[in-house]
Parts: C-alpha cells; sequence; structure tokens
C-alpha cells in the first residue's frame, strides 16, 4: 500500500483581486505553494502531483520546481476535473486500496501534526475521511431584500460610511442555523484510490459539481470519517488571509523553535 498526494494548483484566483494566482502569492520569502509542497513533502509518500492551469508560466520559475518527488501534469477548468486528471496520471502505478491525500494549494500552514493524525485516524478504514474543525461561530442564512433596506437601491453593493471606509451590505437574515454537529471540512482529504477515482468519475459523468473530495465520495453511499484538525489550517481566499499566513507560519515557527520541531 503507497501514499499519493494530490494538489490542485489549476484555479486563477478570481476573488483573490489580483492578475497573479494566489497560489504564487508572495509568503516569508517565497510563495504559497512552495510553502504547501513543503509541507506536504514531510509525508513518505510516492509523489505529489500537482494539477497546473494550461497556461501557468509561474511553475517553471520555483525552486522546488525540480524535487523529483514532484510532478506536474496539466488540470481542468474545476476541481474534479483536476484531480481527476491527477489520479489518471498515476493509474498504472497506484493500486486500488493506495491512499491519495488531497489537499489544497492555498492551505499552507498545515502542519505535520494534522498531516500525521489524519493518516491514523483513517489509517483501517475501507473508504477514507477529511480534516475538519466544528463550527463555533453563530451561522445566519440571509436572503437580498430592498424592502428592508429602503436607503439602498440594490442591497449587493458598497455603502460609504462618513469615515470613507466600504461596508458591503449584502442582505437580511432569513434563518439563525442551530450548529450543533457541523463542522468545517478542510484538507487534505485522504481515500482510497479507487474509491475516490470512482467518486469523481461518478459526478462528474452526471454534471454534478464537486466542491470536495468528501461530496463525491457520498454520492456513492459512503461516510468518510472526520478527523479533528487545527483552526490554523486557513485557506487563502482574500488577499488579507495572507497577512493572517504569515501571522500563523511565524506563531508555528516560534514554537517549532522552542520544542525542537522542524517542519
Amino acid at each position: 500500500m503507497k501514499f499519493w498526494l494530490v494538489v490542485p494548483a489549476a484555479g486563477t484566483g478570481v476573488r483573490f483581486g489580483s492578475s497573479l494566482p494566489k497560489q504564487y502569492s508572495p509568503l516569508l520569502g517565497s510563495t504559497v505553494i512552495e510553502h504547501c509542497l513543503k509541507r506536504l513533502l514531510g509525508i513518505p509518500s510516492e509523489a505529489i502531483i500537482v494539477a497546473l492551469h494550461s497556461e501557468d508560466i509561474a511553475w517553471h520559475g520555483l525552486d522546488i520546481f525540480d524535487n523529483e518527488r514532484i510532478r506536474p501534469v496539466s488540470g481542468g477548468r474545476q476541481r474534479g476535473e483536476s484531480v481527476l486528471k491527477a489520479l489518471n496520471a498515476i493509474s498504472a502505478e497506484a493500486d486500488d486500496e493506495d491512499w491519495v491525500l488531497v489537499h489544497d494549494v492555498v492551505r499552507p500552514c498545515i502542519t505535520q501534526a494534522d498531516l500525521n493524525g489524519l493518516i491514523a485516524g483513517v489509517a483501517d478504514s475501507p473508504v477514507g475521511g477529511l480534516l475538519a474543525t466544528p463550527v463555533n461561530a453563530t451561522l445566519k442564512r440571509i436572503v437580498l431584500s430592498t424592502k428592508a433596506l429602503p436607503s439602498i437601491d440594490r442591497p449587493e453593493k458598497s455603502v460609504h460610511t462618513g469615515g470613507g471606509d466600504g461596508i458591503r451590505v449584502e442582505g437580511v437574515i432569513c434563518e439563525t442555523i442551530d450548529r450543533e454537529g457541523l463542522w468545517l471540512a478542510a484538507t487534505p482529504q485522504m481515500f482510497r484510490y479507487r474509491v475516490l477515482i470512482t467518486a469523481i468519475n461518478h459526478c462528474l459523468e452526471r454534471g454534478i459539481t464537486i466542491t470536495d473530495e468528501a461530496a463525491a465520495v457520498e454520492r456513492l453511499g459512503h461516510q468518510p470519517l472526520i478527523i479533528r484538525g487545527r483552526s490554523d489550517n486557513i485557506k487563502i481566499t482574500l488577499a488579507e488571509d495572507l497577512l493572517l499566513a504569515e501571522a500563523i507560519l511565524n506563531a508555528q515557527k516560534c514554537t517549532d523553535s522552542k520544542q525542537g520541531v522542524e517542519r
């Protein structure tokens, strides 16, 4: 039984507000993608398959490009397609019962402890599981409503306060959701090779959008395990998330120095 890692990295980062895909954003003297891959190299895997955009011109300029365990492949238009292409790229080498860990390229703060915890936690499962954290905030469902906002033409536009700061009014609350039993899915998500490739093919053939691998596996009737992970395994989505990631990495480095740990 072998371990494989898949990193979908074909996204263009539309929400990030930059012409540069967010995985190539500078982060503590390196880039987001390099921090991510260096963490994943700590797992004794056969290879890390990185699914890149077909027009990616930044990858070859990275210092980590020459690592023999990292294999770039051309990704797809959406996450599911990219993961499937990565899985197909190792089809001649991977066995049905091999483990595949899929990790978001924009989660550079994943710790070795979380990686080890996930691997140990799902080791005996015939299916797999994922890292997640419990929801600890109050959840609100909203709807757009101009009736509740008579002074605003469109609730989705920005409103400016006297201080000059833009405030985005998104809508009005229609429901408060009970958070009991709710968890925030993170990555890596770890599944048996045959289970995962079958699940993704199943969804893509039916036009089902895959937001994460666990959702695809659930479509086959499986129930993936939840392994509690650290809350600092953040996903960089917006530009301000880079500042938080920088603070987290610095804090982890400080803690590791005190404990004599290397990442």
